[in-house]
């Protein structure tokens, strides 16, 4: 009896040490991504596949680098908060790197550039940021482009949404009097919303880089990213993706393969 007490007791010792050793880690394990669903051209669903720039890069990043990842639609506004809390190991919607956000979420190297588009319907008093003073102008809340409208068009009345999808309804209704977005999904929801005379008044450009997000201190993971994000870059990958969602933006030098 005490031989096969002794045992057992080895033996559940032996596997809680293995357990220890090997379950810590991204290997192996199904990564769980917040992404969104409405975000085009970045992150969105379409016939029930979330795709997007952001969501396809990683996917090969992943597979450069031996990871899993299975996507979840989330609001942008929460996504941060849930990577740092660990709902989910890496946020992927086209996430510029501010240093407010530092604060809650580790960045891994950037993949990509912010710009943003001041989007109207046809004929619209409105033609770039001086314009905006007094107007109602959509925004979705928590993203560069609500507090780029704080910075720069102090004077405009912001209506803060949870998802571009509310913020593209409340721009056909007349809720408000013009939005913005990302430029790339300034663009597409102009091209798409043809019927709403929806069109780009103006494109801001900047220099703050976007991000997958992870939470703080897991630089196993970060590092796993990095390591991917440079291989997509080397092989062109990144290249392809980014002319297949993003046609008729120029390729930020950085991202270019190297002749």
């Amino acid at each position: 009896m005490r031989k096969t007490l002794a045992t057992a007791v080895a033996a559940t010792l032996l596997a809680a040490l293995t357990a220890c050793g090997s379950g810590s880690g991204s290997e192996g394990k199904t990564l769980r991504v917040g992404t969104l669903s409405d975000s085009r051209p970045n992150a969105y669903q379409e016939n029930g596949n979330y795709t997007g720039l952001d969501n396809e890069l990683l996917r090969a990043i992943a597979a450069k680098v031996n990871l899993k990842v299975e996507f979840v639609a989330t609001d942008f506004s929460a996504l941060l908060g849930q990577v740092a809390n660990g709902t989910y190991d890496i946020g992927s919607a086209g996430i510029a790197q501010t240093d407010a956000r530092k604060k809650t979420v580790d960045f891994s190297a950037p993949y990509n550039y912010q710009s943003l588009g001041i989007e109207v319907k046809e004929g619209a008093p409105i033609t770039d940021e001086n314009s905006l003073a007094g107007k109602r102008i959509g925004v979705v809340q928590g993203t560069v482009s609500d507090t780029w409208l704080a910075a720069n068009a102090p004077t405009a009345q912001p209506v803060r949404f949870p998802n571009d999808a509310a913020v593209v309804s409340a721009l056909k209704t007349s809720g408000v009097d013009g939005a913005v977005f990302d430029q790339a999904s300034a663009e597409d929801y102009a091209k798409s919303n043809v019927d709403a005379k929806f069109k780009v008044a103006k494109v801001i450009t900047t220099n703050i880089p976007h991000g997958y997000a992870v939470k703080h201190g897991n630089t196993e993971l970060l590092n796993k990213l990095n390591d991917g994000i440079k291989q997509v870059v080397a092989d062109g990958t990144w290249e392809k993706l980014f002319k297949q969602f993003e046609p008729n933006t120029p390729i930020p030098a950085d991202f270019k393969v190297s002749k």
